[in-house]
């Protein structure tokens, strides 16, 4: 018996740009009728919403019934327990943010990975493991290959690691966070200044030289630059932007 494969990085290795939801609600009926669409990826937030691993198990049940991957943003607490537990709920992607040096990334990298690139606490009796139904060999090696592990640069601090932190084993996808990063530079929402567009450009080209993924966040009318950019994985939609739409566009039209 095998893990099950993940979208994302299939699609990303056939060449393709991956894209991904992001889900601020906690309700896994949300997290089903946003598979159901096809996307690639559901990106479910544990570090600004104030979710449960219940939760959380079960919005990763109803993703894998359409075959979606899910990437799970943990909380910045540097607890490893926090890195594991959605690994081994399944979702199929753990996001760090607020990467600060390359020796955090080398922490992340230890507890997300399995021997050889690191040493993952091994327990195969959860959702991931199929409940050791997976041979623990194969488990270490599939979760390895079919689970990856995202760095977020979001502060300009690890600007100068970059190259390095890109080029470390074990670091998947190197994902740009542009809302903090510009808070960073002190020009909060700054989107369209030049510092910043360097430093998104610079993520990009950097991470792809090293043979990682590059993620962002954009949207319908971006993802094309994005991607001219060197981006392959574009979250292009949250539940709460959509809902409140919906309202807002129902009230206006009463």
């Amino acid at each position: 018996m095998n893990m099950r494969k993940s979208k994302v990085i299939k699609k990303i290795k056939e060449g393709k740009v991956a894209y991904s939801f992001k889900l601020n609600l906690n309700e896994p009926r949300v997290a089903e009728l946003a598979a159901m669409s096809g996307i690639d990826c559901l990106w479910i937030d544990m570090e600004h919403v104030p979710s449960d691993y219940s939760i959380l198990e079960n919005m990763i049940r109803a993703a894998k019934i359409y075959d979606c991957d899910v990437m799970t943003r943990v909380a910045r607490s540097g607890k490893y327990a926090d890195i594991i537990r959605p690994l081994e709920a399944d979702s199929t992607g753990i996001m760090v943010p607020h990467l600060m040096s390359l020796a955090e990334a080398k922490e992340i990298v230890y507890y997300s990975k399995f021997h050889p690139i690191g040493r993952r606490p091994l327990d195969g009796g959860n959702a991931d493991g199929k409940f050791c139904q997976v041979n623990e060999n194969d488990y270490i090696k599939q979760a390895n290959e079919e689970r990856f592990t995202v760095i977020q640069i979001e502060d300009p601090e690890p600007m100068a690691e970059l190259e390095e932190i890109c080029a470390l084993p074990g670091i998947d996808m190197i994902f740009f966070g542009p809302a903090d990063f510009s808070q960073g530079m002190g020009k909060p929402n700054a989107f369209n200044d030049e510092e910043l567009i360097k430093a998104r450009k610079l993520v990009a080209k950097t991470a792809r030289k090293h043979g990682k993924m590059a993620g962002t966040v954009g949207g319908l009318a971006n993802k094309d630059a994005l991607a001219e950019e060197g981006f392959n994985f574009i979250n292009v939609g949250a539940d709460v932007i959509a809902l409140g739409q919906y309202f807002n566009n129902i009230i206006s039209q009463l």
